[in-house]
């Protein structure tokens, strides 16, 4: 088994799985602008095993691990990893889509969801619900370690209802997976009130007390790489996994930039709707591609009308045209 977490440089800093946001497209266009060093692990969206292990629903659900062939250029001139993400609940259908998955020859590693809060997905034993089932939880591990040679890892969180960190967690520790990423909430808190970085430390010192090789990665509350640094420092997680930070700031893993400039965002933004529109075309919603320009559209002159006028827009030709009028105008104005 070739496992990069043990030979990865270190500090490990990831970025997050995240629905309708980490696909091939995102990620390159984070990658483009950060340091090798700064961001080592991307992971794609999660993808279901049920969809997966289904002979029709496989054409729906593939696309969350389409890689451009440019993305893994990029990848493997940074020597950055890629991991997949796979969640479910059933034990025999996570073996399969692990085979599935390293017969791809895309990913470096497997990551099974164990934290998503979202209704639609905790009211199976899936997800954050596998708090509920360690039992099921470790089955699962056990099942996708057997059948790839990737090495596996495990995201969750601190508890399902209430923190239970050191007994869920002791749990995990038991299939020794390569890499666990503890979100510093339950799930009952959803993405309310601050992480909970305390219980991640604890998490830290469990795996020490057993002498466990899982490294330990935190998330939450992770604003920028100085933000992930300290983390580091004060809790002694192995990284840190960033996920909405990157939406107030692309830049973050960019340890030399420290002005973002109006061209930076427009020739950012532009290269993403492009890349966009020549990886998705129309077989993707257009309307997706929206939640990502207020990472552009602020911190200038009239960012508000831009903003508006952008989330109007119907479709990539229109979205293109405001881009060039917008540039033109903010040019005339001298603020480029």
């Amino acid at each position: 088994m070739n496992n990069f977490w043990q030979t990865i440089h270190k500090p490990i800093i990831a970025l997050a799985p995240m629905e309708d946001v980490t696909d091939t497209v995102f990620r390159e266009v984070v990658l483009s602008v950060s340091d090798p060093d700064a961001l080592n692990v991307v992971f794609t969206e999660f993808t279901s095993t049920d969809g997966l292990c289904h002979e029709k629903g496989r054409s729906k659900v593939i696309e969350r691990l389409l890689v451009n062939a440019s993305e893994m250029t990029l990848l493997k001139s940074r020597n950055t990893k890629l991991v997949a993400q796979i969640w479910g609940g059933d034990p025999e259908k996570f073996r399969l889509s692990a085979k599935l998955i390293s017969e791809m020859n895309l990913f470096d590693g497997i990551d099974i969801n164990m934290g998503c809060p979202a209704k639609k997905v905790v009211k199976n034993k899936s997800c954050a619900n596998l708090i509920n089932y360690p039992e099921l939880a470790k089955e699962i591990i056990y099942a996708t370690a057997e059948s790839t040679h990737l090495p596996v890892s495990v995201k969750t969180r601190i508890g399902f209802s209430k923190i239970v960190t050191e007994e869920w967690i002791s749990h995990l520790l038991e299939t020794a997976p390569k890499a666990i990423t503890i979100h510093g909430r339950t799930r009952k808190m959803m993405s309310n009130g601050p992480a909970l970085w305390d219980e991640i430390g604890k998490a830290v010192t469990l795996r020490d007390k057993l002498c466990s090789k899982t490294l330990i990665l935190g998330n939450g509350e992770v604003f920028s790489y100085t933000d992930a640094l300290n983390r580091i420092e004060q809790y002694g997680v192995d990284g840190v996994m960033v996920g909405t930070g990157v939406f107030k700031n692309p830049w973050m893993f960019n340890t030399e930039r420290v002005e973002i400039t109006v061209n930076h965002r427009i020739e950012l933004m532009r290269k993403h709707i492009t890349l966009y529109q020549n990886t998705w075309g129309n077989g993707k919603d257009y309307n997706v591609l929206k939640r990502f320009f207020k990472i552009y559209l602020n911190g200038f002159s009239n960012a508000a009308h831009w903003r508006d006028a952008f989330m109007r827009a119907h479709g990539y030709e229109e979205a293109l045209h405001h881009l060039d009028q917008m540039e033109k105008q903010l040019q005339a104005l001298m603020v480029l």
